[in-house]
């Protein structure tokens, strides 16, 4: 589970269901006293409105931070917790238009039927009601919303941990969760380089050998054209990681912060390695930062 992956739209799906969880013991209705109920007192308004939204908001967090590894029903704890969230405003709505949830009706014929007095005005919504309403639609459009809108798909928790000193172009990355490291190769010396051969005097011998080397072949060293060397790349938003096979069903979702390893290159796509072994293609390469 990567919470690094959690965005600022899901940032806005936890306010929502703090928001919901402050409501329920607040008045259903507008009133004065200690008697007046709140949602922990009406089973059916707590688990369709506050309940529902709240469960919801941990499984679109839960889910995003997990990727696509765990589904309920077939669908993906993300999808899942959309449509509870769905419910509960849906649910909410249809609170704050019937606030005393149509016993009013029951308790009036009752009344009727004993004889006594009775009223069918419904009481007036409370701020426990009021603020379910808002906590609910705010949790259900924040959760279509962080897919559509680019300002909610930024990163809740910025990049990953603390930066790293800067790097001259072209040198390797160090520190970064995941990387391994320097492999090989000499400190400062680029990607590919050759070591350098030990220094000779103007006109010298190479040592081991008095024959006269034949002349160095031009580009010798250099690697042939088009040849994919393997690196280590970080991306700067969520990006999902695709089957070799091209199943359209992403296998893992790469998190900023990490560092990836590139392994084959695919025209525009890059396979790619996760820490765990698994490897998938990364189709949305734009932005990555090259290790």
């Amino acid at each position: 589970m990567n919470f690094r992956s959690l965005t600022r739209g899901d940032g806005v799906v936890i306010g929502a269901a703090v928001l919901l969880f402050i409501a329920s013991f607040l008045d259903t209705f507008d009133g004065g006293g200690d008697d007046v109920p709140t949602a922990w007192d009406n089973g059916n308004l707590l688990m369709s409105v506050y309940l529902a939204g709240i469960i919801g908001a941990v499984l679109i967090v839960v889910g995003r931070a997990m990727g696509s590894q765990r589904k309920v029903a077939g669908l993906d704890l993300a999808t899942f917790g959309i449509g509870l969230a769905f419910a509960a405003a849906w649910s909410s709505l249809g609170a704050i238009f019937d606030t005393d949830q149509s016993y009013g009706v029951v308790f009036e014929r009752l009344g009727s039927l004993g004889g006594g007095s009775s009223s069918s005005d419904s009481p007036d919504a409370g701020t426990g009601l009021i603020l379910g309403l808002i906590g609910a639609l705010i949790l259900f459009a924040a959760a279509l919303a962080t897919q559509l809108v680019p300002a909610l798909k930024a990163p809740l928790m910025g990049a990953g941990g603390p930066k790293a000193p800067a790097q001259p172009y072209g040198g390797q990355p160090s520190g970064g969760y995941g990387y391994p490291g320097a492999q090989g190769g000499q400190p400062g010396q680029p990607y590919g380089a050759q070591p350098p051969a030990a220094a000779q005097p103007y006109g010298g011998q190479p040592q081991g050998g008095g024959q006269t080397p034949p002349p160095a072949q031009p580009q010798q060293a250099a690697a042939p054209a088009g040849d994919f060397s393997p690196f280590w790349f970080a991306v700067p938003v969520p990006r999902p990681l695709y089957p070799e096979d091209g199943s359209p069903t992403p296998l893992a979702e790469l998190a900023p912060g990490t560092w990836y390893l590139a392994v084959e290159q695919r025209g525009q796509s890059l396979v790619a390695q996760t820490q765990d072994g698994r490897r998938g293609v990364l189709q949305d390469t734009t932005g990555i930062q090259r290790g």
